[in-house]
């Protein structure tokens, strides 16, 4: 069981535990396709976050040091892999530890100076986070709340989920609408808002599904399945190159399963309206 802490216990004996390393490009390291596990980190790491213990063994992480030359010496059989790519490439378990890593490193980098005062912050001796000498500010791991939500229509000819093809995504690709969660704002307010703001589409019976963290950079992401009420498809551009209603055996491109929220929230919409093209 995987404990979170920022120190060892006092008498605790020096343990091999496994090294979460990442480059300044949030590239993780593999060494022969596993994570790295030792006393010390594989390569220069100049100031190791302890994430906690898996079993009762440390797990660490840190950001790689770069040499004069702009490069770092790799032991034998390492490489460098993104977090998109690590994804299938390494357990369920050392992906989202991973995520957790890179989310710590993210946090520990931008807040090396105060907001408030600018003074250089230092690291609180129990919590997860950077306090301000001079202020006392206190900075913790930015964690940014996110709704995705897939919303469930009876068409003409039978159950329809609508899908939006958002302008991050390079290709034509579909997903479920998703959007970040505003100051003073429910999650389920959040979630009518968001389909209102992009589609025009009004919906009810907003019900939870599931939340994943989201390492890209750091944020929650929070799932839910909502009822079509009323209105007629019309996209907000500057987020949406298209949308539109389907029925589950004419899904336009999609992630179905795999490593995100919204893969699950469509597979588990195809399963429950009986549809066999899942495999």
């Amino acid at each position: 069981m995987f404990v979170p802490r920022v120190s060892l216990p006092e008498h605790m004996p020096t343990l091999e535990g496994q090294w979460f390393v990442f480059d300044d490009r949030q590239n993780v390291l593999l060494i022969d396709g596993e994570v790295p596990v030792g006393l010390e980190p594989p390569v220069a790491v100049p100031q190791p976050h302890l994430l906690g213990l898996d079993d009762g063994r440390p797990v660490r992480t840190g950001l790689a040091r770069i040499d004069d030359d702009g490069g770092m010496e790799l032991p034998d059989g390492a490489a460098w892999i993104s977090m998109r790519e690590a994804f299938g490439a390494m357990s369920d378990i050392d992906w989202a530890m991973a995520g957790r890593g890179a989310q710590v490193l993210v946090w520990d980098r931008d807040h090396q100076f105060c907001s408030r005062c600018g003074t250089a912050t230092d690291p609180h001796p129990i919590d997860r986070s950077r306090v301000c000498p001079s202020c006392r500010l206190m900075a913790f791991p930015r964690l940014s709340p996110a709704v995705i939500m897939l919303v469930e229509r009876d068409g003409e000819d039978g159950p329809e989920v609508l899908l939006a093809w958002g302008r991050q995504f390079p290709g034509r690709f579909f997903s479920a609408l998703a959007g970040f969660v505003e100051p003073g704002e429910s999650l389920e307010e959040c979630v009518i808002r968001e389909v209102r703001e992009e589609t025009g589409i009004e919906v009810d019976d907003v019900r939870y599904f599931g939340s994943q963290p989201w390492p890209f950079p750091h944020s929650l992401m929070i799932g839910f399945n909502a009822r079509y009420v009323s209105g007629d498809i019309t996209i907000q551009e500057e987020e949406i190159v298209e949308a539109g209603w389907y029925p589950a055996d004419a899904l336009p491109p999609v992630p179905r399963g795999g490593m995100s929220i919204a893969g699950w929230l469509i597979e588990d919409w195809l399963r429950r309206v009986g549809d066999d093209s899942l495999g």
